[in-house]
């Protein structure tokens, strides 16, 4: 599998969104795969939930929904590396407080260079989902400007 997510990252690189989602149940092995793209890659993983956060708890909270988006911004310079962003870890991203569109923020970062990022929900059909419906964090998406990459 991870002979074919390699070649997918090459293969994304000449397509406008280069964005590129690990999908799986929980336990199938995203977080193994994309640590193993790091290490074949020479890449560091962000990890969002960790890295975000601590960056965030030095913000009042009151402010944390103007800062957020920037602060990814920097982290994803940070951690980028040969036009590459590996990212785990992303719930974070769908707090209510912070007010980001995890989906369209990932899909910006994607613009400029090639992103992998592992995907806490589920997929079906064309739609992505994260949290259950009627969950406070429940979002509901279609999958144009992403390439789903499938982990059974």
């Amino acid at each position: 599998m991870i002979n074919k997510l390699d070649c997918l990252v090459n293969d994304v690189s000449s397509v406008k969104s280069k964005l590129v989602l690990l999908i799986g149940p929980p336990r199938s092995g995203k977080t193994q795969l994309i640590e193993q793209l790091s290490a074949r890659r020479e890449a560091r993983v962000l990890s969002v939930g960790a890295t975000l956060g601590r960056r965030l708890l030095s913000v009042p909270s009151t402010r944390r929904h103007l800062q957020a988006a920037d602060l990814l911004k920097e982290l994803a310079d940070e951690f980028a590396s040969d036009g590459l962003l590996l990212m785990d870890n992303i719930e974070l991203l769908f707090d209510r407080t912070l007010q980001l569109n995890p989906l369209d923020l990932l899909k910006r970062h994607a613009h400029a260079r090639r992103v992998i990022a592992v995907w806490p929900g589920e997929f079906r059909g064309d739609r992505l989902s994260y949290a259950t419906t009627g969950h406070p964090e429940h979002q509901d998406y279609g999958i144009d400007g992403l390439v789903p990459f499938n982990i059974h």
